[in-house]
């Protein structure tokens, strides 16, 4: 092995990371690269011999940044997408650098003992109970597509079902009653499981997108079996989070597993302010979320808790006789997520937690939403424009004038004129903005800067 090599490419690979890094606050949140232009420049037959690995580093970083969409920007607003943090990202490298296989104790120990102590800094910070079981995923559909999976197992169990080994066929049928907003995560997870979304009773939500309480009791009157609720905290588009803590009540009279998509929105456990917003969350069974949200990890980095380590490890765990598991002291990440070979995540989370501290993190999710609301005050000061329901975390729904058309248009031009970057939606039937404020680096001036682009886009009326 020739170190010469190694520390060439790796050099010039940091010092690119650091020129690309230092200009992101100015750089225009957009695309400059057309498909064909990104097929021509990263196109190509297979070289038919090696390449110098400092030249195939150069070309990718040149072809390759006309398409790189700066989702880590802090005008960056159009999905719940945050950056990274310095500690964050350069745990990720070494990770990538140490490339452990994070499945076994046996071969990642370190890997494994910081997924254990960042999961019980994680339980304590999101309001937890302390001796839930985490699992390290891609992200939040990986995350709802295991506590679904767990709550299935858990739930089909107490009916007298043994869904590991005789699977779904002929097994007692599973209502999942889920909000009429619930994320999309959901149906795939189900559908991905061969559970189907055949088995969801869509229960009413209010005008934020909340479920109602008084529907979910009056679908669980209706018996019929086992059954899961699936309720969220954190609206996609309104930001909204379901009643939780009569949630959890509700399903517990009737003896369901209550599953939390709390992809973001149970980081506002984090925050003695809004806390109250997700009290009784600790009376749940799993709980879904993402680091490469508001933690601001580097993707990929997906969170599944479960307040049943027993029905967790029933469900995830594999065992063959090639496995050299450890002791039982000795936590084998492999008992708790799908995967087996997979990526060291929990290093990044590690150094995430450590560097920002509770007050750090609890100053992340509050100056989001502080800035959610600048954005909020900002437009609907203006003529024509309405601010869509309440902000209640970090996301902002927009429309322009009473008109999809415009609406759409000015969405259109404001990703193509780079100021900023939103994505389009529906909300109640009519197209909306939805503005995310969720990266640490993002700063009022970006704030003001992007609701001025905005405002200008608006003014326009030609395509």
């Amino acid at each position: 092995m020739d170190m010469s090599v190694f520390k060439e490419v790796l050099d010039e690979t940091a010092r690119y990371a650091v020129r690309y890094l230092d200009g992101l606050p100015e750089r225009p949140v957009t695309t400059s690269a057309t498909l064909s232009q990104l097929r021509d420049s990263l196109g190509g037959p297979l070289p038919e011999q090696p390449q110098d690995p400092a030249a195939v580093i150069a070309a990718l970083t040149a072809a390759a940044e006309p398409g790189v969409l700066p989702s880590s920007s802090g005008r960056f607003f159009g999905f719940v997408i945050g950056g990274g943090t310095p500690a964050a990202l350069a745990a990720d490298w070494l990770t990538s650098v140490w490339d452990q296989n994070a499945g076994l104790y046996v071969l990642g120990p370190a890997a494994m003992v910081a997924e254990e102590v960042a999961g019980g800094w994680l339980a304590d910070l999101l309001a937890l109970p302390p001796d839930v079981s985490v699992g390290y995923v891609t992200g939040a559909q990986m995350a709802n597509a295991s506590g679904l999976a767990i709550g299935l197992h858990h739930v089909l169990e107490k009916a007298g079902w043994d869904l590991a080994k005789d699977g779904l066929w002929g097994a007692p049928r599973v209502r999942v009653l889920a909000g009429r907003a619930r994320h999309g995560t959901v149906d795939r997870a189900l559908r991905l499981l061969g559970a189907g979304t055949g088995l969801i009773v869509e229960v009413d939500a209010d005008a934020e997108g909340r479920m109602r309480p008084d529907a979910l009791r009056a679908e669980l009157e209706r018996g019929g079996g086992p059954a899961i609720v699936c309720a969220q905290l954190g609206n996609v588009n309104s930001g909204a989070l379901d009643p939780i803590g009569e949630i959890c009540d509700l399903a517990r009279e009737h003896g369901a597993w209550v599953h939390v998509d709390g992809a973001f929105g149970l980081w506002a456990a984090a925050s003695p302010r809004l806390r109250p917003l997700v009290a009784g969350v600790e009376k749940a069974d799993s709980w879904a979320t993402d680091a490469h949200k508001w933690l601001n990890v580097p993707y990929d980095s997906g969170l599944i808790f479960c307040a049943h380590p027993a029905a967790h490890r029933a469900t995830m765990g594999a065992r063959a006789g090639y496995l050299m598991h450890g002791a039982a002291d000795e936590r084998d990440a492999l008992d708790y997520n799908p995967e087996h070979s997979r990526r060291a995540r929990g290093f990044a989370v590690y150094a995430a937690l450590r560097a920002l501290g509770r007050e750090g993190v609890a100053d992340l999710v509050d100056r989001c939403c502080a800035l959610a609301t600048r954005f909020a005050a900002k437009l609907s000061a203006a003529d024509g424009v309405e601010v869509l329901g309440e902000v209640v975390l970090n996301q902002v729904l927009v429309r322009f004038g009473d008109d999809d058309a415009h609406t759409r248009a000015v969405i259109d031009r404001l990703q193509r004129d780079g100021t900023c970057w939103m994505s389009g939606t529906t909300w109640d039937g009519r197209a909306a903005m939805r503005i995310s404020v969720s990266n640490w680096m993002t700063t009022a001036d970006d704030v003001d800067r992007s609701a001025e682009a905005i405002l200008h886009h608006h003014a326009r009326r030609e395509p």
